[in-house]
């Protein structure tokens, strides 16, 4: 969504040309997506529209008629960042990080958030989400598991790309499948029955 809000998202001084207001706000693309989600969640109330918005452009999950531009959730690319930039680190070094972790509570009601473990952190080169973990094996399935707990805990809606519910070791590919037999083995079974187990709590329980 940022690079239709930005008129100079991604372009160099004297590649873009200011708003009638002199400013860099795409207001025409403001005014579509406003109109978009109007109409959509006025005709299909069923529906929801989810912004993957990189940058602290307000409101972007709030109605249209308070200034929003109407879209029905967020994602948080904050929690996501954060988070596993805290996680990759040694233990011995994360007190030195705190703020990673608790940051994001400055600003989580903002919005409304989804947190976002996607298919963009388990591709190109970026490895899996137990490969980002610190420590030995043992260790990253341990703070994979604490990973997903305090996730499940945090304001937000949950977003986990598949696979990382068992703890894939292998990228993400769409030219082969999951690697299902990994839960064959205990601690790739951990990380699924912590999933499950999470999810029951998260259903069973009042916010």
């Amino acid at each position: 969504v940022a690079s239709m809000l930005y008129l100079d998202y991604s372009r160099k001084a004297g590649e873009w040309i200011p708003n009638e207001k002199g400013g860099r706000e795409n207001l025409q693309a403001v005014s579509f997506l406003q109109k978009m989600n109007k109409e959509l969640y006025g005709h299909h109330p069923g529906v929801m529209t989810i912004a993957e918005e990189s940058t602290s452009w307000p409101k972007v999950s709030r109605p249209v008629h308070e200034g929003g531009l109407g879209f029905g959730f967020k994602w948080n690319m904050g929690f996501m960042h954060d988070t596993l930039e805290y996680l990759s680190k040694e233990p011995i070094f994360r007190k030195h990080h705190h703020n990673d972790i608790t940051f994001g509570l400055v600003y989580a009601f903002s919005e409304n958030f989804v947190l976002p473990l996607s298919h963009d952190e388990v591709v190109h080169g970026k490895g899996t989400l137990l490969n980002k973990m610190a420590g030995d094996d043992w260790q990253k399935f341990a703070t994979l598991r604490a990973y997903y707990a305090f996730m499940w805990g945090y304001p937000g809606k949950k977003l986990l790309f598949m696979g990382q519910e068992f703890a894939q070791r292998r990228e993400w590919s769409e030219e082969r499948a999951l690697d299902w037999n990994l839960l064959e083995f205990a601690p790739h079974r951990g990380v699924w029955q912590t999933v499950r187990d999470l999810n029951y709590l998260y259903r069973s329980r009042p916010a």
